[in-house]
């Protein structure tokens, strides 16, 4: 049974967008009366019968709906895209699959990469939405300034710095095992030359605890799927 990706499946009278309409009429095929499921991104998937296989705007009727909530804690991280887009968005279908909830891009003093296409960063957490079965879609915003990230206030109650300075760090495992609550978390990962170290002290000015994971230094993109791992699995460091 394939699974279609559209927001609004449950307001708009039961129309796929274009994108998807497309991808279920034209390549996968489908015709009126097959049965496909369509997920909204937030908690709900519904079964739905097609009515109208139009490519442009197939029409589906909603035969039954499920939904659930979101796996606690929250983990919303905050990465330096890497200079090799490939390698970020790995890191994103990866995270994606893990549980990840939330991802801002961040612009860092030494980022080899300072611009990104974020409507295909878009299409490679839908793709890795549908594929590994989530009712929530995780949330990617724009390429954002890391001071201006820095000012802003943020609702995480826990929230870590990585970085690869012979400064004094702590383990994040360490950390992450005080979170009984279930408390949301916010990581921050620097790009492939590290964060400067006036961002590191920025960070720490506004709360930020530094962390390492684990004796060996990680790639960007390997340190942002280790850090989901480890917040989003807690059962993997007990």
């Amino acid at each position: 049974m394939q699974i279609f990706y559209e927001p609004e499946i449950l307001t708009n009278g039961g129309v796929l967008n274009e994108e998807e309409s497309k991808h279920c009429i034209k390549v996968l095929r489908h015709k009126a009366g097959d049965q496909i499921y369509v997920i909204d991104g937030r908690g709900t998937r519904v079964l739905c019968s097609i009515t109208e296989a139009s490519p442009k705007a197939c029409r589906v009727k909603i035969e039954q709906k499920e939904t659930g909530q979101p796996d606690a804690p929250a983990c919303h991280i905050a990465i330096a895209p890497t200079k090799s887009i490939d390698r970020f968005e790995w890191f994103l279908e990866k995270s994606t699959e893990l549980g990840i909830d939330r991802i801002t891009p961040l612009l860092c003093h030494q980022s080899e990469r300072r611009q990104i296409k974020l409507p295909r960063l878009d299409r490679v957490i839908t793709a890795a939405t549908k594929q590994c079965l989530r009712l929530w879609r995780p949330s990617i915003a724009e390429l954002t300034e890391i001071k201006k990230f820095l000012d802003a206030p943020h609702p995480e109650k826990y929230k870590f710095i990585a970085h690869c300075m012979e400064d004094e760090r702590k383990e994040l495992i360490t950390e992450l095992k005080k979170n009984k609550a279930k408390e949301d978390i916010l990581i921050l990962i620097g790009p492939e030359g590290d964060f400067a170290p006036e961002e590191v002290k920025m960070a720490i000015k506004n709360g930020f605890i530094p962390v390492v994971m684990g004796k060996n230094r990680l790639r960007t993109e390997t340190a942002g799927i280790a850090a989901c791992m480890l917040a989003k699995i807690p059962e993997l460091y007990k």
